[in-house]
């Protein structure tokens, strides 16, 4: 198979789009799981609601609103073709922003626990010796929510390698723009080409099981080390 098989380019979007992603969460959802790990605000509930809606909300339904608002019709569409970003659907962009959405619990909530989990008496001390609000967070909750930041991360991009529902319909299966994996995988199978779907099939599992392994043994690593 030569490096610039249709494969290896789809394979190589898969993952600029779990990356950059990846990113964006993790810009995003580390302070909105600090802010649901620590606030009293009565719109918590609420939030945490949203933030959770797509581990239960079928991925067709968000994707069907998505296109609404991504199209050319749609705010956010219209918007940036005004600007003269062009529109967003059907484009790797408009796929960026919808696995955002789709992959955000899956990195706020393993930090909104770490967070959780930070004891307080740190916190207090730190405020005692003056440290300010970024101090405390960068220098005390930060580090000690790393096995958090760790699986969310990692869950964020297994997560996002694995979509399908979502990126077909806002997406569609252009190749070397919007065509990823698993949409790949599921036009093998349309097609009765059922060499290609077992190898690619068998290439994310494999996939999947070794990112899992290794996010074990590098939490179990870290819980050993700070054992007493």
């Amino acid at each position: 198979m030569v490096i610039d098989s249709p494969e290896w380019v789809t394979a190589g979007l898969t993952l600029q789009l779990a990356s950059v992603s990846t990113l964006i969460l993790l810009m995003l959802g580390t302070p909105l799981a600090w802010w649901l790990a620590r606030t009293g605000s009565r719109f918590k509930p609420l939030a945490a609601a949203l933030v959770s809606l797509p581990l239960v909300l079928p991925p067709t339904v968000l994707g069907f609103y998505l296109l609404l608002v991504l199209g050319p019709h749609g705010v956010v569409g219209h918007l940036a073709e005004l600007l003269g970003l062009g529109g967003l659907a059907f484009t790797f962009e408009g796929l960026v922003v919808a696995s955002v959405l789709y992959s955000m619990p899956f990195v706020v909530q393993p930090l909104q626990q770490a967070f959780e989990a930070v004891p307080e008496g740190l916190l207090d001390s730190a405020r005692c010796l003056r440290a300010g609000p970024w101090d405390r967070f960068f220098s005390v909750a930060l580090p000690l929510a790393r096995p958090g930041l760790l699986t969310g991360a990692v869950m964020g991009f297994a997560h996002t390698v694995g979509e399908f529902g979502l990126v077909l319909m806002i997406g569609g299966n252009i190749p070397g723009q919007t065509r990823v994996l698993s949409v790949a995988l599921y036009e093998h199978v349309e097609a009765g080409d059922w060499t290609s779907a077992h190898r690619m099939a068998a290439g994310m599992v494999l996939f999947c099981v070794v990112v899992l392994i290794a996010l074990h043994a590098a939490n179990s690593h870290k819980l050993a080390r700070d054992r007493p």
